[in-house]
């Protein structure tokens, strides 16, 4: 019986989620890193409230790779619940709540996380990119410091925003890759980065101490899925050949284990005119990159799938990953 190849999934958020929903049909010996900056929302009150790291990003991939059968929507549901009324609770997601209580019984977030992939007969493993608790920072091309993951994310909400572009991101304080999650990623057959949020969601792995030298010292391929959208106060105007360039720069000297390059070169009728998306000027990410970038070969296809969000399908997006597995 041939040996399952090994893939690592590094990221956060929803473009995370999709990608392992498509590769755990494969079989495969599947792995997600997450990062550990996230501080919006019900992560971010319990992350100051209980000194926790953040849960939301960890929940999502466990809920991602569970094999639970019975009612799994349902438990999908269960997990991603939002209570919207009730002191304290408000805005928590139910998901976050359990996590953070298998913290506090277990002692650590290493034990939580093992014990709540028994619980959802998690298919693959799901580690924090970092134990350290560290927060984000973005340079903008003016000088201005923006602190905090969730002041980035949402800085386009503000009413005095400004489009000013992002030049660097750094974490405070410095953080070392969690050794759990640096054996998997130089044990790994293939590394996908991406899709997700450029600076808040995927560069934070890169930002953490060991990750870069953990990806050079790999066999890997590593295989960057480019987003399908711009995101406003982020990525405003972003082409496919710029989701490259900075990714690529912050790999460094691990930019070399890049193989592959996935973009969407086909969107559904109307994706431009989804309200949230036009209210916001965020567009397609337009494919420029060339057959292929610098040795790196291209995967092209129509990956989207519409909905009230734009999100990259499942099932099409890890049929081109695959092919270079």
């Amino acid at each position: 019986m041939p040996k399952k190849k090994k893939v690592v999934v590094i990221g956060g958020g929803t473009g995370t989620y999709q990608v392992l929903v498509g590769l755990k049909r494969y079989s495969l010996d599947l792995s997600a890193v997450i990062a550990m900056s996230d501080s919006g929302g019900s992560t971010g009150k319990l992350r100051r409230d209980l000194g926790i790291l953040p849960p939301g990003d960890i929940r999502r991939a466990l809920m991602a790779l569970s094999d639970l059968p019975l009612a799994s929507k349902t438990l999908e549901k269960l997990f991603n619940f939002r209570f919207e009324n009730g002191k304290g609770l408000k805005g928590h997601s139910l998901g976050n709540l359990l996590l953070a209580a298998l913290i506090q019984i277990t002692g650590s977030e290493k034990l939580a996380i093992n014990e709540a992939s028994r619980i959802l007969a998690v298919s693959g493993y799901v580690y924090p990119v970092t134990l350290g608790k560290t927060n984000l920072v973005a340079v903008l091309e003016n000088g201005k410091r923006i602190h905090g993951e969730s002041n980035i994310d949402l800085r386009w909400q503000g009413e005095k925003y400004s489009k000013v572009p992002i030049q660097d991101v750094y974490l405070t304080p410095r953080a070392r890759v969690f050794p759990d999650a640096a054996r998997a990623i130089e044990k790994a057959d293939v590394i996908v980065i991406g899709p997700g949020d450029l600076y808040t969601s995927l560069l934070p792995n890169l930002l953490v101490g060991g990750v870069r030298q953990a990806i050079t010292r790999s066999k890997a391929k590593v295989i960057l899925v480019v987003n399908l959208m711009t995101k406003p106060g982020e990525t405003d105007h972003f082409k496919a050949s710029d989701f490259y360039r900075v990714v690529r720069d912050y790999l460094g000297r691990a930019a070399k284990k890049m193989t592959h390059v996935v973009v969407s070169n086909k969107f559904p009728d109307g994706a431009k005119a989804l309200s949230w998306y036009k209210k916001h000027q965020s567009e397609p990410v337009e494919d420029n990159l060339d057959s292929k970038v610098n040795g790196i070969q291209v995967i092209r296809g129509s990956f989207a799938h519409k909905g009230e969000f734009l999100r990259h399908d499942p099932a099409r997006l890890a049929r081109a990953i695959m092919k270079a597995v």
